[in-house]
């Protein structure tokens, strides 16, 4: 299977981790040009570590409140900065950062660390004592991200540490995450889905609590740059498919069904020349509301998705906004991310399992082995036979998300699994789809899930772990469920219990 090349937008390209490191001028310039040297040296430990996507660019210590908040202002108007990772290499008194963290708009990593691995017990010293003092510095602001209720994740141990560096690593990427969601844009094509109540939302909260700027467009405003693509440049994209993909004979060229890989096609280059020049990263189609499109989106979309845009079935923008910021957060790991939907059950023989698909959209980027395009007949929607890729996903962990609108708040929900290859092969299922074990069991995991209302419409990645995604959770203040091998029904209903008192007192005050 051939991965198309990420789009510019979904790139880490330009974004930065700036690393903050507190001291106090009381020790002089001797000891604030050691402190200076070897913060840089952590900095650049971090930034040369291939785990870690983002840049981590070290910034000169500060020792007075002044310079303190003006370098948070800094860090607030910067497009490139999405966090800030702090640490107090020596003691820096706490109340100097109050007006910087009061003021502070970006994600905080406390990087409780310090720069000597092991300690040199025959030589200790005062002057040693007085340079390594995180231990203690690191206490002093921790109160004070306490005393203001910073959000914050903290990470103790050794920059060398490979733990270290995964959780690093992980919040930078909920960072970038974060970052894309407060700059989404997302067209809608025509509304959602009829007497759907899940798909529904407050699209003005949305934009409030994550960024999205989710706006409607006319089907047939997309129709008309797709009447306007080129036979030519269609013809050039349909032969590119044939390099890229197993094409069944009948949409080959000189195949009875090649018209329809054509129309497939034109979609395609009418939706990227839609979304590019509108600046959208998210979209949503809708079967009840095609306009003049021959076809329902198919092959377009799974291969828009590939290239990292969100999407969602049945106008779901808040899937398809979750979708593109789970794609910028798995970008550079190994699996794939892909909208989905749990559609039946396997309750037996055997170990009970999930088999998820969708009409035709989805993504690729999970799939098993090389696609095949396919041509099949659709019973909903009253047009043409879509064009489509069909593939089954590849085995592995997984995390099945799922994003809802309760009407007081924001709800994740997160169900890991593990994907496997279906029991048997599934010849006469003309979409892609994928087959899973949810943790801790079927029963357990749509228990908690219908517990917890969450919706029908999901994003399955393999790319994206609950560490990513808690962080991100944390960072937009948005509740996460998590359902796994340790969830029990009765202790994630006393969770919901405890959280929507947590979030309604939260509002309160």
């Amino acid at each position: 299977m051939t991965t198309p090349a990420p789009t510019p937008a979904s790139s880490y390209a330009g974004q930065e981790i700036w690393f903050l490191t507190g001291s106090q001028g009381m020790y002089g310039e001797d000891t604030l040009r050691q402190v200076a040297h070897q913060s840089r040296q952590i900095a650049e430990i971090l930034d040369a570590s291939p785990g870690i996507p983002l840049r981590i660019v070290w910034k000169p210590v500060l020792t007075d409140a002044e310079s303190i908040r003006r370098l948070c202002l800094e860090a607030n108007a910067s497009d490139a900065c999405v966090g800030v990772m702090t640490w107090m290499h020596t003691f820096s008194p706490a109340k100097m950062w109050i007006a910087g963290l009061s003021a502070l708009d970006r994600p905080v990593l406390h990087l409780h660390t310090q720069y000597n691995l092991s300690l040199p017990w025959s030589s200790i010293d005062m002057d040693f004592m007085n340079l390594n003092q995180a231990a203690h510095g690191d206490r002093e602001f921790a109160h004070i991200e306490a005393r203001l209720g910073v959000t914050r994740k903290i990470v103790a141990g050794h920059a060398t540490d490979p733990r270290v560096v995964g959780r690093v690593a992980a919040w930078s990427r909920a960072a970038a995450g974060r970052q894309t969601a407060r700059t989404l844009r997302l067209a809608r094509f025509g509304d959602n889905m009829r007497d759907v109540a899940v798909t529904e939302g407050d699209k003005v909260e949305a934009q409030m609590r994550f960024g999205y700027s989710v706006n409607t467009y006319a089907v047939n405003d997309l129709v008309a740059v797709v009447d306007a693509v080129a036979d030519k440049d269609a013809a050039e994209l349909a032969a590119e498919y044939t390099e890229s993909y197993d094409i069944v004979p009948a949409l080959r060229p000189g195949g009875i069904r090649h018209d329809s890989l054509l129309y497939a096609a034109r979609q395609e280059l009418g939706l990227r020349a839609f979304l590019t020049d509108g600046g959208f990263t998210a979209f949503t189609t809708n079967f009840e509301d095609l306009g003049g499109l021959r076809q329902l989106p198919g092959l377009a979309v799974q291969r828009l998705m590939a290239d990292g845009y969100g999407f969602g079935g049945e106008g779901d923008w808040k899937t398809s906004a979750l979708l593109r910021t789970m794609k910028v957060m798995g970008q550079g790991q190994p699996g794939g991310t892909s909208f989905m939907e749990d559609y039946t059950y396997h309750l037996g023989p055997g170990t009970p399992r999930i088999l998820g698909a969708h009409m035709l959209e989805v993504c690729p980027s999970i799939a098993a082995a090389r696609p095949q395009c396919e041509v099949h007949p659709l019973s909903i929607g009253g047009r043409e036979d879509p064009v489509r890729l069909v593939f089954d996903a590849a085995p592995g962990p997984a995390l099945v998300v799922g994003l809802a609108d309760l009407g007081d708040r924001f709800r994740l929900t997160a169900n890991t699994v593990d994907v496997v290859a279906p029991s048997e092969p599934l010849r006469r299922l003309p979409v892609a789809r994928a087959v899973w074990e949810p943790r801790p069991s079927l029963a357990e995991s749509a228990e908690g899930w219908l517990l917890a209302g969450a919706p029908h419409h999901t994003v399955l990645s393999s790319a994206v772990d609950t560490e990513t995604l808690t962080d991100f959770a944390a960072m937009t203040g948005v509740e996460l469920l998590t359902i796994d091998e340790n969830t029990t029904s009765g202790q994630l209903a006393k969770e919901i219990r405890w959280n929507a008192a947590y979030h309604r007192l939260a509002q309160a005050l």
